[in-house]
């Protein structure tokens, strides 16, 4: 999977358009393999990320969890953590 597109699931406050709209662009980029479409493929590739953010808003609101919601703050501490040991031991 690509490494752009993040867990939006179970977090609190809950996933914004604009997340949801990025990891849909993330994947219709590395499906289609071109970060910017030709003018012939744009309609296209805009759709396409549309219909995937639409359908992942879906999937979102549907999704249920026994876990308490997940604190943004914490899980970005917990990565940059991760990464540091992970760049250190290089």
């Amino acid at each position: 999977m690509c490494r752009n597109i993040h867990t939006l699931h179970n977090f609190e406050p809950p996933a914004t358009d604009d997340e949801v709209h990025a990891a849909a662009l993330q994947y219709v980029r590395k499906i289609s393999g071109a970060t910017r479409p030709s003018k012939a493929n744009a309609e296209a590739f805009d759709r396409a990320v549309a219909e995937i953010a639409h359908i992942s808003r879906h999937l979102l609101e549907d999704l249920v969890s026994a876990a308490p919601p997940k604190n943004r703050d914490i899980e970005a501490e917990k990565a940059k953590a991760r990464s540091a040991k992970r760049f250190a031991a290089a």
